[in-house]
């Protein structure tokens, strides 16, 4: 009994010389694992007086070692209970795959036969292959790196397991601004494809002898705007837990939709399956790696792994790495279903006939005569909806950051009219962004290739830091050859997407959406 009453008298946060600087302590568990941050690091270095001597004699190791070990294991970020990513801790596995599916899907995947006119049918199945197990290899590279049982350390966030790995200054290089388009960027892009899509749901309710009168694109981007912005006010990751299920259902619709009635309808008369050749031969190259950047850009949502598994309770006995896997290897299964056959039966249905617009453009370019208004207005449903819950999901790391700035210098949980109104600010401030460079979507090859060391390459020489494999064994190898590969393939990829920019142009209308 002695003992204890001394582990649970024990501080949970170690309390430093500045004691104003740190909010309250937050208790947690005995053996649960504590949030990793900047000073991560650092807060396993308990001050001596702080320490309470342990009444166990070191030679009774099998009882001594655990009950040290939950000791450490007790201190916990106290910022994470007022934090949207981590306020709530009752996830599961299903819950995973439901927010993994939302952050898995998205419209980016409908430019895949975009990218095969220039990969031919071979290449442009290793390549989407390839991409498809380098990505899914490093994803559970990170939700094994999400907690250690060394340290007892738990890496909420991406940008925390970075800063662990390469250092703050040398993280926020590296992985700000990729990090900030992903979550930020893909905001913005919802809102363009949402509000672009909305406009054409009305029109394909109205019919063509409607008299009222259209809104402008800009007013269709500001009505998506408020209604993302009202499903914002959701408080955090894990009570998004159901919009992120209609998110997945609806991208699945809508996939499975377009590319059943496109192989359905038939291929086009005189359709063409040789890659797009045009140009120099060094053109013909960077077209080549500009299709590379095009898949890649459709493998994200590695920046939110770490969030969502967050969203799980996690301990020594029964780690959040288990269910959180399980919950991903069923949504990239699903992932799989949905990717192969946009991909291998857009191409097939369009070759080269199809437009840049991908999947989305073809399916109402060359079939809106030929179907009944209730799919086409069925499938923009789907995608509207689709973009309402990818805004949440990818908003809430973004909502996490603000969010974070205010308790640490207020020293307390951001009151609920500070939320919303934060929340407001950013969702507009995504809707100025979007009526300012609607063409986001066209650098979707730049893009790629500057996001993509977040998903291919980051993870491995996150492995090599903290696991410390054996020298020269073979996942010692593996990783420091995909992880060399991705940045090498990163940067190549954004000079390719440069490059095709400056000589195919891009319709650069700025505050003028269409």
């Amino acid at each position: 009994m002695g003992e204890t009453n001394e582990i649970s008298s024990a501080p949970i946060t170690p309390r430093p010389v500045d004691a104003a600087s740190r909010p309250p302590a937050v208790a947690v568990p005995p053996a649960q694992y504590q949030s990793g941050g900047k000073d991560a690091a650092n807060t396993n270095k308990t001050p001596k007086s702080l320490t309470p001597k342990s009444r166990t004699p070191r030679f009774i190791t099998p009882i001594g070692s655990p009950v040290r070990r939950a000791l450490r294991l007790t201190r916990l970020n106290p910022q994470d209970a007022w934090l949207p990513i981590t306020e709530s801790q009752n996830g599961n596995a299903f819950y995973a795959a439901f927010h993994t599916l939302c952050s898995g899907i998205g419209i980016q995947a409908l430019v895949f036969p975009v990218a095969f006119t220039f990969l031919g049918w071979t290449w442009g199945v290793i390549c989407l292959t390839v991409g498809f197990i380098w990505q899914l290899y490093t994803l559970y590279l990170l939700v094994q790196l999400h907690e250690s049982p060394e340290t007892g350390i738990r890496y909420c966030r991406y940008m925390q397991l970075s800063n662990a790995t390469f250092g703050y200054k040398l993280s926020k290089i590296l992985s700000s601004f990729p990090i900030l388009y992903l979550s930020g960027g893909s905001c913005v892009a919802a809102i363009i494809i949402g509000g672009s899509t909305a406009k054409s749901f009305f029109q394909i309710i109205c019919g063509a002898t409607c008299t009222a009168k259209p809104l402008t694109m800009v007013e269709w981007y500001l009505v998506f705007t408020c209604i993302a912005v009202v499903f914002a006010q959701l408080p955090n990751l894990n009570s998004i837990a159901g919009i992120s299920l209609i998110g997945a259902i609806t991208a699945i619709g809508y996939c499975t939709i377009i590319w059943v009635v496109s192989v359905a309808k038939g291929r086009l008369p005189m359709v063409s399956y040789n890659p797009v050749r045009h140009g120099s031969q060094t053109e013909q190259v960077f077209d080549i790696l500009n299709a590379l950047g095009m898949i890649a850009f459709a493998f994200r949502g590695h920046n939110l792994i770490l969030e969502i598994q967050s969203t799980m309770p996690s301990n020594e006995k029964h780690p959040s790495r288990v269910p959180m896997w399980r919950g991903v290897k069923g949504a990239y299964l699903i992932v799989a279903l949905c990717l192969y056959p946009l991909g291998i039966g857009g191409y097939w249905a369009y070759g080269q006939m199809i437009p840049e617009g991908g999947m989305l453009a073809a399916f109402f370019g060359f079939h809106r005569k030929d179907l009944s208004e209730f799919v086409l207005g069925l499938t923009s449903l789907f995608v509207i909806v689709n973009s309402v819950c990818s805004f949440q999901i990818y908003g809430m790391p973004m909502f996490d950051d603000i969010e974070s700035q205010y308790t640490r210098r207020m020293k307390q949980p951001c009151p609920w009219w500070l939320r919303a109104i934060l929340r407001v600010l950013f969702g507009f401030s995504c809707f100025f962004v979007a009526v300012a460079i609607p063409f986001l979507g066209s650098l979707g090859g730049l893009i790629g290739g500057v996001s993509l060391p977040v998903t291919l390459a980051y993870p491995c020489f996150m492995w090599l830091k903290i696991k410390k494999p054996k020298i020269y064994s073979p996942i010692w190898f593996l990783n420091w050859v995909l992880g060399i590969g991705g940045m090498l393939l990163s940067v190549v990829l954004s000079v390719a997407g440069v490059y095709v920019i400056i000589q195919t142009g891009i319709h650069a209308n700025f505050f003028k959406p269409q």
